[in-house]
């Protein structure tokens, strides 16, 4: 098909995307991200914060900081 330009999202825009974002502080190792838009956002996923301590949806680019005073999470 010619003059049919198909574009892909890059990986420096969901950088951009989540250094617009505000860190969220959780409590818990597990966390789920569905984009906040409701039927406009993404679907659900389950990301587990590891010993970096944060973790970044690979849909939209929220990034989740587990705080540092949160209790120990033996997770089920």
């Amino acid at each position: 098909m010619a003059g049919l330009a198909l574009s892909r999202p890059t990986t420096s825009g969901s950088i951009t995307m989540a250094q617009e974002q505000e860190t969220i502080i959780v409590t818990s190792r597990t966390v789920a991200c569905d984009g906040g838009g409701g039927a406009l956002g993404h679907p659900k996923t389950f990301y587990t914060i590891g010993e970096a301590g944060s973790v970044v949806c690979g849909y939209c680019g929220q990034r989740f900081e587990l705080d540092p005073d949160a209790p120990t999470d033996h997770g089920h």
